[in-house]
């Protein structure tokens, strides 16, 4: 496939840039670069799937990745300055408090 000056004036438009008559031909062979870039990358193969990276030694055994619940040191009764019926209780936004 190639670009010609066609094509970079419909993308400049596009873009809305104003591309001046030095600079078209600059970027027309500089857009049939880039896709000619990408017309080789079609010639790498696809069919191999590299094995996944796993960090460490190959020997190292993964843990099962398992859902569950994690107990907490303390509960939040403790972590908490007021807690009740097991919801923090903190000052309405704005409040003045009472001096």
């Amino acid at each position: 496939m190639t670009i010609g000056r066609e094509e970079v004036l419909h993308v400049a438009k596009l873009a809305e840039l104003a591309v001046s008559e030095t600079e078209l031909d600059r970027l027309v062979e500089q857009m049939n670069r880039i896709v000619d870039y990408v017309a080789q990358l079609d010639e790498v193969r696809s069919d191999r799937v590299p094995d996944a990276f796993l960090p460490g030694p190959p020997t190292v055994q993964l843990r099962e990745d398992v859902e569950g619940h994690m107990p907490l040191v303390r509960p939040p009764a403790a972590l908490a300055p007021e807690f009740e019926e097991g919801f923090f209780v903190v000052p309405r936004h704005g409040a003045m408090e009472d001096t």
